[in-house]
């Protein structure tokens, strides 16, 4: 067994794929390839796989993350139509848009280098403005207290790893002690929150696999993950992020939309009612090179 390789748990009949991430005597260290799960393992309960397996659980989350992802694109258009209304109709007859868009900006801390680069694969496909930072979980309030000056985005997510400790503290689910990386995600969050207290002006979408939902909302986040103690998809957290940025600042973003179109569903992510990020400016933007200009400064 070898750091990097492809492996399934015997003991939870190899529903899900992981990678090695870390060897230590007995045990090995192990993330989730498609879900946001970190996890110990003996090593004689793992089986190194040639590739990842298609799971029941598997095939449902990339059919719900294509639902996903085609509501989200539906969403954009229904905003297209909603502002070529509110501009007086008149987008049929014109070319292009009388108008420009200014989604909101995420900035994007994620403990997974694979997860980070589809994450912002994702946001590109969606044009939202990303901007995207492999950080471990335990350095990600130091990261904030740095990043969220310079990047100043409108929307923070903060995701990785997490998961409910097997041997917890009493058996204790109120405790942060009994979860992975809740507490650091809490750290980040309180950090975001100092540096904007405004809950619409910066939302925050905060958690993984399991996270402590109640404790990360209490520390200021508008989303987080997992009410329900579930294991939530890799793309969730982009989901939300992708809907704040391209929901009217004149609107809420519908939480509805949020609990049920999400990959894990109701139980994977939740909120509180926060306003959107999205403006439109006027007039449309010119093609500065084609725009044909007399000099009037020496």
């Amino acid at each position: 067994m070898n750091v990097g390789d492809l492996v399934v748990r015997k003991s939870y009949g190899g529903d899900i794929a992981f990678r090695v991430e870390d060897l230590r005597s007995n045990l090995a260290v192990i993330k989730g390839t498609e879900f946001r799960l970190l996890a110990d393992s003996p090593l004689d309960d793992l089986v190194k796989v040639p590739y990842a397996p298609l799971s029941e659980r598997s095939q449902k989350a990339n059919i719900k993350a294509n639902e996903s992802l085609n509501r989200l694109k539906r969403h954009r258009d229904e905003m297209t139509e909603r502002n070529q209304a509110d501009l007086g109709g008149s987008w049929p007859m014109m070319e292009q848009p009388s108008y420009f868009e200014v989604p909101g900006k995420v900035l994007h801390l994620d403990g997974d280098l694979n997860y980070l680069k589809k994450s912002l694969s994702l946001y590109q496909q969606l044009r939202v403005p990303a901007e995207g930072h492999y950080v471990n979980e335990t350095g990600m309030a130091d990261a904030l207290y740095r990043l969220l000056p310079r990047v100043r985005p409108d929307i923070v997510v903060i995701t990785g790893h997490d998961g409910v400790l097997k041997h917890r503290p009493n058996n204790d689910l109120y405790s942060l002690n009994s979860y992975k990386n809740s507490q650091n995600f809490v750290s980040a969050i309180q950090v975001a929150r100092q540096y904007e207290r405004h809950y619409d002006t910066l939302t925050i979408v905060a958690g993984a696999c399991q996270s402590h939902f109640e404790a990360l909302l209490q520390a200021g986040a508008n989303f987080a993950s997992s009410p329900g103690r579930i294991l939530i998809h890799a793309l969730d957290p982009v989901y939300v992020a992708a809907k704040a940025s391209f929901t009217s600042v004149r609107d809420t973003i519908n939480m509805m939309d949020v609990l049920h179109n999400t990959i894990s569903g109701t139980q994977g992510v939740g909120g509180i009612e926060t306003r959107g990020s999205y403006r439109i400016g006027l007039p449309r933007l010119n093609d500065l090179s084609q725009l044909k200009v007399t000099p009037s400064a020496m």
